[in-house]
């Protein structure tokens, strides 16, 4: 990777400000360095010679929640968050990659099974209190400066994975004649497998056949991380591992997921064989969240009206333009009394792992949620990304609320709860 030929861009910021308004960085800590015109400022600078590669420049440049936040403020509309991912490609390939990096990217995302037994081992430590041992022990610090405080944001971790609890691949439904696959994303694989075992129920309503697909990783983690190699190997893997012909419909029940393998085409090099399968998949894919239109209207048990609003996750809203179909759901739902969340569409700091380097930043961004969500009186909380259940869960727990953190998926079948 070589930025400079994305210098035009790069210096196309008129260094106006508007991002600091809409930056949750920026605004968690009030660093130049921390917001879109100054993370430019710093790619001119090592384009121009005035700033060499160096370790020094990790965190301007992965403190970065890649929200599109900025983007979408931006007059000149500068990819900022893509221009970032670069920047972070070639910062490993002139500094390294760690233990850590090259454990989790090369070893266990592109390996289901060997992740689910690295989950399992987590699950045992975690539910043990092995982990809380370790972390007073001090023995955590291997895996961060951040990792010991931020192990405690997953209160408990599921013994075994989902795709563990399925028993059969292909499942048989109530729907005349959609043909549905399922890419399994590795957060409800591993953590919310109550809103993937929702999904599968929804999905047998409206399909007449579904499969669970044996996917791996659809490769954003890596990719937002700059490891284009590993992102690449994966989105392959998955190209020649689904069969596209046989379905109507890959859905996902993670924003992330879905958003990211909408941007399959961009990856793949057009001479690559896989490339038509990429805008195949790219144009088949669909986050649950836009099957809302395939459904009937829920009706919770609850006799009394409860309370719900909804967190829109920055890979659903930004990254799909995902904004009217939940809202225009909830509010078919006479059992329901949607509130809307102020600065819904306000990252809440999750960012899949952002939280075990960042802690701190982290959690200044999902206190600003948290102040948003107790505005709302909330009943439930609704979303569509495993990572941000996982961040939001963890604040309404820090906060003391009542009010339950949900997935999409577990509302549109509410019916049969």
């Amino acid at each position: 990777m070589d930025i400079t030929k994305y210098y035009d861009e790069i210096t196309g910021c008129n260094r106006c400000g508007f991002c600091q308004a809409a930056c949750p960085v920026f605004r968690a800590t009030g660093h130049e360095s921390g917001v879109a015109r100054g993370r430019l400022a710093l790619l001119s600078a090592i384009i121009e010679k005035r700033l060499d590669w160096n370790k020094d420049l990790a965190g301007p440049l992965f403190n970065c929640l890649l929200c599109k936040a900025c983007t979408s403020n931006c007059f000149p509309a500068i990819p900022t968050p893509d221009l970032i991912t670069r920047a972070r490609t070639e910062f490993l390939e002139k500094t390294g990659r760690s233990f850590l990096h090259r454990l989790l990217f090369d070893y266990l995302l592109p390996y289901p099974k060997r992740l689910h037994l690295a989950a399992r081992a987590a699950a045992v430590g975690k539910n043990t209190g092995l982990l809380k041992l370790s972390r007073a022990m001090g023995l955590l610090r291997i895996f961060g400066r951040d990792f010991s405080r931020a192990e405690g944001i997953i209160k408990k971790l599921p013994p075994k994975a989902l795709r563990n609890r399925i028993k059969d691949k292909v499942l048989a439904g109530e729907g005349k004649t959609l043909r549905i696959g399922y890419f399994v994303g590795c957060g409800m694989d591993i953590v919310q497998q109550d809103a993937g075992t929702a999904t599968l129920r929804l999905l047998k309503k409206i399909a007449k056949t579904i499969v669970v697909l044996d996917n791996c990783c659809c490769g954003l983690p890596a990719s937002f991380y700059g490891d284009m190699s590993v992102t690449l190997k994966l989105a392959r893997k998955n190209l020649d591992t689904i069969s596209l012909a046989t379905f109507d419909f890959i859905v996902t029940d993670c924003s992330s997921c879905s958003s990211f393998l909408k941007k399959y085409p961009a990856l793949i090099p057009e001479n690559d064989s896989r490339y038509a399968l990429a805008k195949n998949l790219s144009s088949k894919t669909k986050d649950v969240i836009e099957l809302t239109s395939f459904t009937g209207v829920p009706f919770p048990k609850e006799k009394s009206v409860i309370r719900v609003t909804f967190h829109d996750p920055c890979h659903a809203s930004r990254g799909q333009g995902l904004v009217k179909e939940p809202r225009e759901f909830l509010n078919r739902i006479p059992a329901i009394e949607y509130r809307e969340l102020p600065e819904a569409d306000w990252c809440c700091g999750g960012a899949g792992s952002y939280a075990l380097s960042h802690y701190d930043i982290s959690r200044s961004v999902l206190d600003r949620k948290m102040d948003n969500v107790e505005k709302t009186d909330a009943d439930m909380l609704v979303t569509s990304c495993p990572a941000c259940m996982i961040h939001l869960s963890y604040g309404v727990r820090e906060r003391g609320l009542r009010t339950k953190v949900k997935h999409i998926s577990e509302v549109m079948i509410l019916q049969d709860t």
